[in-house]
């Protein structure tokens, strides 16, 4: 499996960046935050576009199984955590998950908005709210109780981090609801 995931990540990388290089070879800085909606603005029969759309077709068919392994994995442990392995689980969580997939790539304008939620959830949990609940667990209750000053401010800091989170969630939705994402924003 690990070979698989390997020439996987790799066939990935060299596709998104073939697709990167050609997209900026075409249009250099005239490129928009979705590369295939600049080339909607040209000759649809042009062997290039052509080439480029084949590419983003194959990297998002090889991201798929490596992006939806692990979260299906984390799912079952999460959810049957003592369930013997069922095809019929396995394959309703990989159904439901490109369900969701599929339903945001139909529903949301544009890759940057994408890029902004990832940014919104992630970076608030890697920098402020794992690292506060990881100390809160990992030091043991005799060693230093839950309130001493270390693990309350370990949970001051990943409350933080929630009310960043929810505050660029809020930011990202206010934009999608104005529409200021889709025009520029004028930031």
């Amino acid at each position: 499996m690990q070979s698989v995931a390997n020439i996987s990540i790799l066939a990935m990388f060299v596709m998104y960046l073939l697709t990167a290089l050609f997209g900026y070879l075409t249009f250099f800085g005239a490129v928009e935050s979705e590369l295939l909606h600049t080339y909607n603005q040209v000759d649809p029969l042009d062997v290039m576009i052509l080439c480029v759309r084949l590419a983003v077709l194959v990297a998002v068919t090889l991201t798929v199984p490596v992006v939806l392994f692990p979260i299906r994995r984390a799912l079952l442990q999460i959810f049957f955590p003592e369930k013997p392995f069922s095809w019929y689980i396995h394959c309703g969580i990989a159904f439901c998950l490109i369900f969701l997939v599929n339903l945001l790539v139909i529903f949301v304008p544009s890759i940057r908005d994408i890029f902004g939620l990832i940014g919104a959830t992630s970076a608030p949990s890697l920098i402020f709210i794992l690292p506060g609940i990881f100390y809160i667990r990992i030091v043991p209750e005799d060693q230093e109780p839950f309130m001493s000053r270390p693990k309350i401010q370990a949970a001051c800091f990943a409350a933080v981090g929630f009310i960043f989170m929810i505050m660029s969630l809020s930011f990202i939705i206010i934009d999608w609801v104005t529409g200021e994402s889709r025009s520029g924003g004028g930031h």
